[in-house]
């Protein structure tokens, strides 16, 4: 379907440019912009098209305005990149199923991140959070913590920073969104102790760096939770 082409403001151009050297590391954090002076005279626009460049740039946080000094490039915070994403998750409504898809592609390939590089205290980060697990298990708790700690656990182990925020973000989401539906999940008696056992096989794959059986285990562990909870919302509209 054909749409309308918008045109692009001035200011947005001048965005994208910076930013273009920026991701081409022609500028890089720390560098300072030349003043609002000679980038008039660069761009060859007005000072209210190079002001209105700047306030958007620092508001995707980009570059930094320091008083009496100029302006620079920012060393990028991957909180100030994950928070508008779990803002975004906590809004939007109809995407829980959506956001076990995401974890989905991002788990798996974290298994096997973490198969690959895990030390041995992530190792034994993974075991006392299944110890946890086993004794919720006997005294019939539904082990959720456990759950999420073993999770994070596994994230840990990737040595990914940007994977490991990504998929905590995520994870944190469903608790708030989806706490009702995961209730329902460990209510079913049988639940607890499958979900038990799949965390054990996934935790030996990664304790033998097995990257394919840990990424195959994580997979059919989610897809399992994921038609488990398409199920009890299914029913819960009904």
């Amino acid at each position: 379907m054909l749409k309308p082409i918008k045109t692009q403001k001035i200011y947005e151009k001048i965005v994208d440019q910076i930013g273009q050297l920026v991701a081409e590391g022609h500028l890089k954090p720390g560098d300072r912009l030349p003043s609002e002076r000679e980038l008039v005279e660069r761009f060859q626009v007005s000072r209210a098209s190079i002001r209105e460049a700047i306030s958007a740039l620092e508001m995707m946080g980009l570059i930094e305005v320091r008083s009496g000094e100029g302006t620079y490039i920012r060393v990028v915070n991957i909180d100030s990149v994950v928070a508008p994403l779990a803002w975004m998750l906590f809004i939007e409504k109809d995407t829980d199923l959506e956001l076990y898809e995401a974890r989905k592609i991002l788990e798996v390939q974290a298994a096997g991140l973490a198969a690959e590089r895990a030390e041995e205290d992530e190792i034994n980060e993974m075991f006392e959070a299944l110890e946890i697990m086993r004794i919720d298990l006997e005294h019939h708790r539904l082990g959720e913590e456990a759950d999420h700690h073993f999770h994070y656990a596994i994230a840990r182990a990737t040595h990914n920073k940007i994977l490991f925020r990504l998929m905590n973000t995520i994870s944190d989401t469903m608790r708030k969104t989806l706490q009702s539906s995961r209730s329902k999940l460990y209510e079913d008696h049988s639940t607890p102790e499958k979900l038990y056992e799949e965390h054990y096989l996934l935790y030996e794959a990664i304790k033998n760096h097995d990257v394919v059986r840990a990424q195959k285990l994580m997979l059919e562990h989610l897809v399992g939770v994921e038609n488990y909870l398409a199920k009890y919302m299914l029913s819960d509209v009904e």
